[in-house]
């Protein structure tokens, strides 16, 4: 699923509970702080910059990027997010929970999307790594209360 074909007053409304900006960038224009290049999601401080064909998991990825960082490393955030294994993996765990405040996505589809991306996880795939898998990630995110014990996001960035 790319940007264009989900609403985007449901991708601001989520960065904005987080008080991240959206931006979109002209297609065929090169997005501003994208690691990957191409359409990919890129980063720069508190804003995400996107065009109608980035796919959804890209930004989120990078919106999940912003927020399980450090404050001090987002003040100095452009384009490389960093971070250790531990982080990468809160960042695709938090981005699956996300996923189920975007109308029109949720999380079965975005781990197959991410699936499909080339994810690549013990497990051989999203799903069994998200369900059997992931109790470190989730428990980081918990202790940076980013998560609640239920698994619910808290909505609030990383101090």
């Amino acid at each position: 699923m790319i940007v264009s074909e989900t609403p985007l007053a449901s991708l601001e409304a989520l960065l904005s509970n987080y008080d991240l900006a959206l931006r979109m960038q002209p297609e065929g224009q090169a997005i501003t702080g994208s690691f990957w290049g191409d359409s990919e999601a890129g980063v720069v401080g508190r804003t995400v910059f996107v065009r109608g064909d980035t796919p959804v998991h890209s930004l989120l990825h990078e919106t999940c990027h912003i927020i399980c960082m450090s404050g001090e490393r987002r003040e100095r955030l452009q384009t490389d997010a960093g971070g250790d294994d531990l982080e990468e993996a809160a960042v695709c765990y938090l981005q699956i929970i996300l996923a189920d405040e975007i109308e029109t996505v949720g999380r079965k589809r975005l781990m197959a999307d991410m699936d499909a991306w080339g994810y690549s996880f013990r497990l051989g795939n999203t799903a069994s790594w998200f369900d059997e898998d992931a109790e470190d990630a989730r428990k980081w995110l918990i202790d940076k209360n980013l998560l609640t014990n239920n698994g619910a996001a808290i909505f609030r960035l990383r101090a």
